[in-house]
C-alpha cells in the first residue's frame, strides 16, 4: 500500500517554494501519494501561536531572510528575498491547486510554477491573468479551472483543509504528514525521506 504524505502549505510561503521540488522527487522515489491541501495559513498561525511576518521582533525578520538566503543556495534554487509582490492574498491561487487535485489532475507541476512564480519570476500570483497563464501552460484549461476554484465546493474544501491542520497541530507552512506524524518546515525533508524509506 503507497504511502501518503498530507502537504500543508500556501502558494506564498518562501519555505513552501524551497522544498516543493525536493518533496516531489522524494514521494516519487518513494511511490508515496502527495495530498495537496492548501490553507489559509493566517488561521493556522492564530491557532499555533504563531505571529504574521509584519509582527514578528525585527531580529527574527532578519534571520527569516538569512534562512531564506542559505536554503535557496543548498536547493539551487532562485529567490528574491524582498518579491515585488509580497505579501498578497494567496487564495486564488491556492484555491486552484485544489480545483486542480478535485478534478483527478496532478498539481504539483502547477504549484511549482506558482511558487516560482512569487519569489523567483516578480509576478503577482493574486492576478488571475498571471494564474491562467501558468495554468495554460500546462495544457489546462485555465477558465474552467479558475471557475471551479472559485467554486462553494473548493472554498468549503479550503475551510476543511484549515480545519485538518488546526485538529492537527500544524505549526505552519510547510508541513508534511506522513502518518500522522508531522514533519513542520522544509528543512525537516530529509528526516521525512528517512521515515518514507523506513
Amino acid at each position: 500500500m503507497s504511502q501518503r504524505i498530507d502537504y500543508y502549505f500556501t502558494s506564498l510561503s518562501p519555505f513552501t517554494y524551497l522544498g516543493h521540488r525536493k518533496l516531489l522527487n522524494m514521494a516519487e522515489e518513494a511511490d508515496a501519494e502527495v495530498c495537496f491541501k492548501p490553507v489559509r495559513l493566517g488561521l493556522v498561525f492564530a491557532q499555533s501561536g504563531a505571529k504574521p511576518l509584519s509582527e514578528r521582533p525585527v531580529a527574527r525578520q532578519k534571520y527569516r531572510l538569512l534562512e531564506l538566503e542559505r536554503w535557496a543556495k543548498k536547493r539551487e534554487l532562485p529567490i528574491n528575498l524582498h518579491p515585488a509582490f509580497f505579501p498578497i492574498d494567496p487564495g486564488l491561487a491556492d484555491c486552484c491547486t485544489i480545483a486542480l487535485q478535485e478534478s483527478g489532475h496532478n498539481a504539483g507541476a502547477f504549484v511549482a510554477l506558482v511558487l516560482a512564480a512569487c519569489w523567483a519570476e516578480e509576478k503577482n500570483i493574486a492576478d488571475e491573468a498571471v494564474l491562467s497563464e501558468l495554468l495554460s501552460s500546462l495544457s489546462f484549461d485555465a477558465q474552467e479551472v479558475l471557475q471551479q476554484a472559485r467554486s462553494a465546493g473548493v472554498q468549503a474544501i479550503y475551510d476543511k483543509n484549515t480545519e485538518d491542520a488546526n485538529e492537527q497541530g500544524v505549526l505552519g507552512a510547510p508541513a508534511y504528514l506522513l502518518n500522522g506524524e508531522q514533519f513542520w518546515g522544509q528543512d525537516r525533508l530529509e528526516l521525512l525521506e528517512g521515515s518514507l524509506k523506513g
